[in-house]
């Protein structure tokens, strides 16, 4: 089977290069094109056209940050890292567009909870993948597996210039919408729910479903074409990036070549009310304590600690990943997993007495030198 159509959007901060959060989303978005407000202006959006080639991918993520970039430095701005306002101020909602009705509903349901920033990766599964019953039996499996990626992406320890006792804050804070998700058993199943919560004022409009991963596509709940993870923290290195992507994406072909063994409605002991409790437990899990979280595996329900859990999957992967040509681009899992996310690298400094504004200063800089070398 052919690699998966894939494609990005990447939600970043900008501010000084002290780490500083300085908002200026609606004059980017004027300015620049490929650019999106968010309800916030202190963080913006850019997506990358779908192509099956991480090559591309690569020049796809970097291209826009290279004319972002230049614009910034005119202005003393720099693009920061992090996943929430590690240096604040998280008091106060800053409107891109005042006169949007739905930026004031946001603002006034979930004020700054919202003001996040973070990575959503879009895999392609249309009918030469196998249609519907392919594409949902992907949403179940990222949806069982949704907390490791998290668990490799974590990038928000910090916010308002303080330590929160989480990896990921942003997951932690931000308002899952609708709160209960179903593990959905087909597409008719998915479309039954999403209009009856419509109907019943539980999500404002189709976009409205915030959860870990999701369906999408051009004319939601009915024309889909591709499964949305939104659970990843921005992870803001692009190789990194696209090896998590690659990660997903191996674990997505098993399922496609054996769906007995890897679709959760068919491999797991659990009923599909049990998976979705469980997947929701193991997000929490992986929030707080991200690579060192206890995780329950969805095929029994037996614990298992989330950096064991990768390993393990990576060896499995291995075989797939040479078939496919993409040994080096997940080989950036490895030093993950060894030296630790971004959370744990950040909060390590912080212990050692490095203030939080330092470190996001610094790692800002290191950013824009990585993508130098990337390009």
């Amino acid at each position: 089977m052919s690699l998966l159509l894939k494609g990005f959007e990447v939600e970043m901060y900008t501010g000084r290069p002290d780490g500083t959060v300085v908002g200026c989303a609606a004059a980017v978005a004027r300015e620049l094109s490929g650019f999106v407000t968010e309800p916030d202006h202190r963080n913006l959006e850019y997506v990358t056209p779908p192509d099956a080639s991480y090559a591309t991918q690569l020049q796809l993520l970097l291209e826009p940050r290279r004319r972002l970039r230049s614009w910034l430095d005119q202005r003393g701005l720099t693009l920061l890292p992090g996943s929430t306002l590690s240096t604040g101020d998280s008091q106060r909602f800053e409107r891109s567009d005042p006169a949007n009705p739905y930026h004031g509903y946001i603002e006034h349901t979930y004020g700054t909870r919202v003001v996040t920033a973070s990575v959503h990766i879009n895999l392609g599964i249309g009918a030469a993948e196998g249609g519907m019953d392919s594409l949902f039996a992907a949403l179940r499996l990222l949806r069982c597996e949704a907390a490791l990626l998290l668990a490799l992406s974590a990038s928000s320890p910090f916010l308002d210039n303080r330590p929160t006792g989480a990896h990921s804050q942003r997951w932690l804070q931000f308002p899952l919408t609708p709160p209960q998700v179903p593990l959905f058993s087909s597409h008719q199943h998915y479309i039954d729910w999403m209009e009856a919560q419509l109907a019943a004022g539980s999500m404002q409009n189709v976009r409205h479903l915030w959860t870990s991963v999701r369906p999408n596509g051009d004319n939601r709940p009915h024309d889909l074409n591709r499964v949305e993870i939104r659970i990843c923290d921005l992870i803001a290195d692009p190789a990194e990036l696209l090896a998590v992507t690659a990660f997903a994406e191996l674990r997505l072909l098993q399922l496609l070549a054996d769906p007995g063994r890897h679709d959760p409605l068919r491999a797991s002991s659990l009923e599909p009310v049990a998976l979705a409790a469980l997947a929701d437990a193991n997000d929490r899990a992986a929030a707080a304590d991200s690579l060192d979280a206890t995780l329950q595996d969805w095929r029994r329900g037996e614990t298992i600690g989330a950096r064991a859990c990768l390993r393990r999957a990576l060896d499995e992967l291995m075989p797939l990943a040479q078939q496919h040509q993409l040994v080096d681009v997940i080989h950036p899992l490895h030093a993950i997993l060894e030296q630790g996310n971004q959370a744990m690298r950040w909060l390590q400094r912080h212990q050692q007495g490095e203030p939080i504004a330092a470190i996001v200063a610094s790692d800002a800089a290191v950013l824009a030198q990585r993508e130098q070398g990337l390009g």
